[in-house]
């Protein structure tokens, strides 16, 4: 390990030669302006702005830049050592860095800590730790016992006054035996009421006040964790302090302006907008396959000491940046949800070294900061609200003491890695994805209670994409250039983290969390996809009420007032609301195969994207689409997954008099083509003879002749040559079919 010029020791007169250094290769390196560092990964010039973004969040694209080294050419013996190997670069200072990410190369932990003098810390802080234990213990039983005595005397003078009521019922006129039992039974039914009210009474007290001792208990344990968490990245500092100042003295004065190296810096830094975006930092969580195995792998078993722990962790991670990712990815592999934990723990048991999960005292994010603590990162946790669970766009969070509203308090982390402070949400990452392509799956046995399914999103997200879901207490901790306010963080659009894995961004400006019709009821959401992107996204949405679950209006199922279209790169979903009032607009995806499509297996997609629409005033009666299959209408389905190619009509809309015809190409083999018409008021069987189609080659057409002026929906369904059914009853061979495309058809004399 070397030192940056300034703050390398001074060990007076040297010389830099071979046999003192020992980097004798480094000496050799040939004068060559052929190779450049293969680790460096170009990038764009991207400014990270968070006012900017709000409008079209997306993902970034770039490209390597760069020769790649001739790796099987003998005689490439060496790596560059000169200023443009990122490595020796800090001399360039923080410019030169931010062209690109080179992750420093560091020595493991073992190298400058003994493990016995870190786990003789952590025996300390684990004592302080099992205080603090028995203080809650000490803390519940004592207030368990005096609400269960502020409950005994409420029953007992509860008690009397029945008693007292009794008696005087009883006594102030002569009753007959038969008035004297009814008054008796009514005496025993308000004892037994009584002793039913004192039973939820009592429930409900204990519940809030396991609740109040719990918020409590998470405050202390949290005030605990950060104090420990200090206090061991003191040590690892001092030592690996102590241990590069020994390295150093292998260094001459002379190169101290080119031999230097990126020090993790001993103090945390104060936080501000990473210069480096994700994608310049990483592009592809593949990169991390090694050390994501290391985690799923340690996390098949149990540890005593969270000094074990880390070191099995972190023990081959060789940059910041890896330590921060198999601490997230063994949280995430972790169920720490479902796992089944002794009554009676004792801190020195495997499962007791996490008992803080199972008593609710130590969240995701408190256990995150320990670890990185243990691996010598800087970690905050951060507090604020987020859109999570529950959250619908447009609802207001300035009321934290509003039961609907104090569900949406938060927290989550930072880590110091790559040279800046960075976003990670362990729980959020923990979440099961289903269209998460990537994950292996769920083993069998001991591994039933690991989980492999996580969204990378939540790991190092740029804050640019962040604060769509997060709001932090502290200004400084958005790390944006730009902060926002609460009131924009409401109004921002509800996306989700797939938004952003997929690319996508908004078509238009303007776009709020809260969008409005015009007086016709209309109102258009238009979202972008990538290009690389086009040929495997498929989206679907939902519409209700925003009050309530009903997706009904008249008995006519809203998604049938919402057009959904695909022109080119942009995925369209006109809304015409039926009445005034406000609706929820819940946008889906799925990246899907044209074969996995064409198998006509369900789809499961995820929301993407949701947005309240309010109607304030309609002047205009709408009327339901026709009742097609759901989904996108046009031809642009068609071609992107089944290859069928539009002739006639490009276009989801048509205009025609009282006969069409619809012509496509195929540019792959496809059989038993269906269409059917679509009429609101008209059976469809009554409609079946009025479609006609021919296959002449390549080429498909269909002729249609309307009954009646209105407005039709034509859909179409065909299938694959060579997907034969596995039934020879006609019935089932229409389930092989699969809906290709739909077209929206006004009819008129006048057209």
């Amino acid at each position: 390990m070397v030192y940056c010029c300034s703050h390398v020791p001074k060990s007076g007169p040297g010389h830099f030669d071979q046999n003192s250094v020992g980097i004798r290769q480094a000496l050799n390196v040939p004068k060559s302006t052929n190779y450049v560092n293969e680790q460096i990964r170009g990038h764009r010039n991207d400014s990270i702005d968070g006012q900017q973004r709000l409008g079209t969040p997306n993902g970034y694209s770039g490209s390597r830049e760069g020769n790649t080294p001739p790796q099987n050419d003998p005689d490439y013996k060496y790596g560059r050592f000169d200023a443009s190997a990122l490595h020796i670069a800090h001399a360039l200072k923080q410019t030169e860095i931010q062209k690109a990410y080179d992750k420093p190369r560091e020595k493991p932990i073992d190298y400058y800590l003994a493990r016995d003098e870190q786990a003789k810390l952590e025996m300390k802080h684990r004592k302080e730790e099992d205080d603090l234990y028995r203080k809650f213990a000490r803390k519940r039983e004592e207030e368990d016992r005096r609400m269960q005595s502020e409950i005994q005397d409420e029953w007992e003078r509860e008690l009397q006054r029945l008693a007292h009521k009794f008696e005087k019922e009883l006594t102030t006129s002569r009753r007959s035996r038969e008035d004297q039992n009814i008054l008796t039974l009514k005496h025993e039914q308000q004892k037994e009421d009584l002793e039913k009210n004192m039973t939820i009474r009592k429930t409900k007290k204990k519940e809030s006040l396991t609740r109040k001792l719990l918020e409590h208990e998470r405050s202390e344990t949290a005030a605990l964790v950060d104090r420990q968490s200090s206090e061991m990245l003191e040590l690892i500092s001092v030592r690996r302090s102590e241990y590069m100042q020994s390295e150093s003295i292998f260094l001459d004065d002379d190169i101290n302006e080119t031999v230097v190296a990126m020090e993790y810096p001993l103090v945390a830094p104060k936080p501000a907008p990473p210069a480096l975006s994700k994608f310049q930092v990483y592009n592809d969580p593949v990169e991390f396959q090694d050390v994501d195995q290391i985690a799923i792998t340690v996390a098949q078993e149990d540890q005593k000491t969270f000094t074990d722990l880390v070191r099995q962790l972190v023990g081959r991670c060789t940059s910041d940046i890896e330590k921060a990712r198999t601490i997230f990815r063994w949280i995430t592999v972790k169920n720490l949800n479902t796992m089944t934990f002794d009554d009676n723990l004792r801190g020195d048991t495997p499962m007791g070294l996490l008992r803080g999960i199972k008593y609710g005292t130590e969240s995701y994010h408190v256990l995150f900061k320990r670890l990185c603590s243990y691996a010598g990162l800087h970690c905050v946790v951060i507090k604020g609200y987020s859109k999570s669970a529950g959250y619908q766009p447009g609802v207001k969070f300035q009321d934290s003491s509003h039961p609907k509203n104090s569900r949406f308090r938060n927290s989550w982390n930072a880590v110091y890695v790559a040279g800046a402070w960075r976003f990670v949400q362990c729980n959020w990452g923990a979440r099961h994805l289903v269209n998460a392509k990537e994950a292996p799956k769920t083993g069998k046995g001991k591994n039933d209670s690991l989980r492999y399914e996580y969204d990378d999103h939540y790991f190092l997200t740029d804050p640019r994409e962040f604060i769509y879901e997060f709001f932090p207490l502290q200004e400084e901790w958005q790390l944006l250039k730009r902060p926002i306010t609460l009131t924009e963080f409401e109004n921002l659009p509800f996306v989700r983290s797939l938004f952003f894995r997929y690319g996508l961004h908004f078509a238009d400006d303007g776009y709020g969390a809260v969008v409005y019709t015009d007086d016709t009821g209309a109102a258009t959401v238009r979202i972008a996809m990538p290009s690389d992107m086009q040929g495997c996204l498929i989206f679907h949405y939902n519409l209700k009420f925003y009050d309530s679950d009903e997706d009904s209006f008249d008995a006519v199922s809203l998604k049938r007032f919402v057009m959904q279209s695909v022109i080119s790169n942009v995925v369209a979903f006109r809304v015409h609301a039926p009445c005034s009032g406000a609706f929820l607009l819940d946008i889906f995806a799925n990246a899907v195969t044209p074969q996995e499509y064409l198998t006509g297996e369900p789809m499961k997609f995820k929301s993407v994207c949701k947005f309240k629409i309010c109607c304030e005033e309609l002047q205009t009666v709408m009327v339901p689409l026709p009742d097609c299959a759901s989904g996108e209408w046009g031809p642009t389905k068609a071609t992107r997954l089944f290859g069928l190619i539009p002739i006639t009509h490009p276009e989801p809309l048509i205009f025609a008099g009282r006969a069409i015809e619809l012509q496509f190409r195929m540019s792959r083999p496809l059989t038993d083509f269906m269409a059917t018409l679509h009429k609101n008021g008209i059976e469809e069987k009554k409609l079946s003879k009025y479609v006609q189609q021919s296959i002449i080659e390549d080429m498909i057409t269909f002729n249609i002749s309307f009954p009646e002026e209105g407005q039709y929906g034509l859909d179409i369904y065909t299938r694959e040559v060579g997907s034969v059914s596995h039934n020879n009853n006609s019935s089932s061979e229409k389930h092989l079919l699969t809906h290709c495309c739909k077209y929206l058809i006004n009819s008129s004399k006048r057209n």
